[in-house]
């Protein structure tokens, strides 16, 4: 494939912005609000996680289990659906995208999803519904006609074997959704992850857009069992990547990872290696708050304090990365433009 959606940085210095979950940073994720602000603070691509419900509708969920972002838990009328099950190994309870239709998750609102560290968040609670991916690609469309720039769209498929398994495949409704919006060619602004390799493998039958690998710094592909992520990362590895994909998206200790003190060591060759392949190199998720952050770039004793981020993420473009996905867009657009 021709990795021409890169071209949406041509003119920008520095690295492709990736809005994560939209500015979740400030706003619940996945809400219209979260995406409106990440375009206004200069986002290059939002990121729309997406999952099915159970008429199969794509909308934007970190996860199918929607307690955690959701209102579901108070609603009576849903109390019967709270159900147990285990998706990718790991064993869940909760109120599930796949046992509702979008008319009954549409009466939902959505909440901020970590209200301990992002206390401020919670005043948008309930704000928004849970959006469909046909109305964040109409928010996209909208708002790059109104700013004139080209917007991006980075979806993710959650899942996707999990929701193939059920009868509710994500790749051709994905494809077809996105061909419908008019991206369907190398030159459109979409790039498509996934943590699966099958499912990349099916895209990239399905359509010419560019396709990104996730990778983390443990573990390893769920529909592959017994494959790391880290061999996945060698050269060799990375050669088998770029037969089915045009970049990876990096955890951020895959590329910079931390000493013993917790603070950042070298930098790995990961960077390098991907060039060499001739993939691109996306690396996540750049949060502000100290929790997230190295030992030598916290502020305060205070996990909610708010840590250089900007030094971090400099650390990383220095590396050679080529995009970054960040929950706080306007932080990142400083520390790279």
């Amino acid at each position: 494939m021709i990795f021409a959606a890169m071209a949406l940085a041509a003119g920008a210095s520095g690295p492709l912005i990736i809005a994560h979950r939209g500015a979740s940073g400030e706003r619940p994720e996945h809400t219209i609000g979260a995406y409106e602000l990440a375009i206004d603070q200069g986002a290059d691509f939002i990121e729309p996680d997406l999952v099915s419900t159970k008429d199969g509708v794509l909308v934007a969920r970190h996860e199918n289990e929607i307690s955690e972002t959701t209102d579901v838990a108070s609603r009576p009328e849903f109390a019967s659906r709270k159900i147990s099950k285990t998706i990718d190994g790991q064993s869940l309870t909760g109120w599930f995208t796949e046992d509702f239709t979008l008319a009954e998750l549409k009466t939902l609102r959505a909440k901020e999803r970590l209200p301990q560290l992002r206390q401020a968040n919670t005043a948008y609670d309930g704000r928004w519904d849970v959006p469909t991916f046909d109305e964040v690609i109409a928010l996209v469309q909208r708002r790059s006609k109104e700013t004139g720039r080209r917007i991006g769209l980075y979806p993710e498929t959650k899942h996707p074997s999990y929701f193939r398994a059920l009868g509710l495949p994500l790749e051709e409704t994905l494809v077809a959704t996105l061909a419908k919006a008019g991206y369907d060619s190398p030159d459109d602004p979409v790039f498509i992850q996934s943590f699966e390799v099958d499912n990349l493998k099916r895209l990239n039958t399905l359509t010419q857009l560019p396709l990104i690998q996730l990778m983390a710094g443990s573990f390893g592909p769920p529909d592959q069992p017994g494959v790391t992520y880290a061999a996945m990362a060698t050269p060799q590895g990375l050669k088998d990547i770029a037969a089915y994909a045009d970049g990876v998206g990096a955890e951020k200790a895959m590329v910079i990872p931390r000493d013993t003190a917790g603070a950042m060591a070298a930098p790995t060759t990961l960077v390098r290696d991907a060039h060499a392949a001739g993939l691109k190199v996306h690396v996540w998720t750049f949060r502000r708050e100290n929790y997230f952050l190295p030992a030598d770039l916290k502020s305060g004793a205070s996990p909610l304090a708010i840590g250089n981020v900007k030094a971090e993420i400099r650390a990383f473009v220095a590396t050679g990365i080529d995009g970054l996905f960040s929950d706080n867009v306007a932080e990142a657009v400083s520390a790279t433009r």
